[in-house]
């Protein structure tokens, strides 16, 4: 098989889908890869790195989607991308299409292969590609809530910790999965008085048994999201349904209730957002106010630490790279169900339910299409 590994042109993103030695690996077994000029650099990656590794490095982006069978890629298709899809083409990549109707018709004309690394899910119920940019954009979460308090970023001007005579910042945390469990790690670690929501009773009872003192869990309904999100100064949005929009939670009216130079980071952006007020920002203009709070909403918040979020993402992504270029997507798919599980378009049919629901297209059962 050929795969071609474009380089990301979304907004100060610099992850790049596959390091040179996952590319030795490919061609050990057989394959052809085709590498953008220039696309590992911001994740430590050099062209000469991906020459040694066997790789072929192409000027064009457009010659790597005609020519590839499969695109590895991290972020989902822009624009000028998605104009050089070839139907049949295997596309492995985040698209987030639950959040981008746009991007979902797109893909859907395009007669693509469009397999997910979001919705991807082994039989536990973990989502194994998502899980390392979630604890990445956890911890990031309280990095950039810490940064935007400051005074010349209009927040309360607050430090997380306090010192001795002196409050620590409330921490508001809505979801206890992976997202909510590192931010709350790390507004823990800094000091800061946490409250994490989560509408599991089990996973509350989990995250009492391992949080520090400093971290309170409190079941996610109404009344408490409210008493949070009012006495939050740093509201970290961190709710997921795999594959789906992410639920609304704090509503404007909410919103126009917090202190005036509160933080929000919601991290569920990718997903829709979890904040009636969030909409997509980027690296290059994170932060917009609404009601005098603060709002950081980057879709892509890994990207800005590429060098250890590539090598945390390929380290999961990497054999199921393999595993298709071996296989095929149909046969790889009927072997494995969590690749299965990541097939959200095939050749212009929607496979994923959620999506289905969502948009109001026919399903296609998977044994349809394989």
């Amino acid at each position: 098989m050929i795969i071609g590994v474009p380089r990301e042109i979304k907004n100060n993103e610099y992850r790049v889908g596959l390091l040179p030695v996952h590319c030795e690996a490919l061609v050990e077994s057989g394959h052809t890869v085709l590498v953008e000029s220039r696309a590992g650099e911001g994740s430590g990656a050099f062209d000469a790195d991906y020459r040694a590794a066997g790789a072929r490095v192409i000027g064009s982006p457009r010659d790597i989607f005609r020519r590839a069978d499969m695109i590895v890629k991290v972020k989902e298709p822009q624009p000028t991308e998605i104009r050089l899809l070839r139907p049949g083409q295997i596309v492995f990549t985040y698209f987030h299409f639950a959040a981008d109707k746009p991007l979902f018709d797109a893909v859907l004309r395009s007669g693509i292969i469009a397999i997910a690394y979001e919705t991807i899910q082994l039989r536990d119920g973990s989502l194994p590609l998502l899980t390392p940019m979630s604890e990445i954009a956890g911890r990031m979460a309280v990095h950039e809530g810490a940064k935007y308090l400051e005074e010349p970023t209009k927040g309360r001007g607050l430090l997380l910790a306090g010192v001795p005579g002196v409050a620590p910042a409330k921490v508001a945390i809505l979801g206890g999965g992976v997202v909510g469990a590192n931010a709350a790690k790390m507004a823990a670690g800094l000091g800061a008085d946490v409250s994490i929501l989560d509408i599991s009773l089990p996973r509350l009872r989990y995250l009492d048994d391992v949080m520090p003192k400093n971290v309170k869990t409190l079941m996610s309904n109404t009344h408490n999201i409210r008493d949070q999100v009012r006495e939050a100064d740093l509201l970290i949005g961190a709710v997921l349904r795999p594959g789906a929009r992410a639920p609304v939670l704090v509503s404007r009216k909410l919103v126009r209730q917090m202190k005036r130079g509160a933080v929000i980071v919601d991290v569920a952006i990718d997903q829709g957002g979890c904040i009636e007020t969030s909409r997509p920002t980027t690296h290059e203009r994170p932060t917009y106010l609404v009601s005098g709070v603060v709002h950081y909403c980057v879709t892509n918040m890994p990207g800005a630490v590429a060098r250890t979020s590539t090598t945390a993402l390929t380290n999961a992504t990497f054999p199921y790279v393999l595993e298709i270029a071996k296989k095929g997507h149909a046969r790889a798919a009927r072997k494995n169900p969590a690749l299965a599980a990541g097939l959200n378009i095939v050749r212009g049919r929607v496979t994923f339910p959620d999506l289905a629901t969502q948009y109001r297209k026919p399903l296609t059962t998977l044994p349809e299409v394989l």
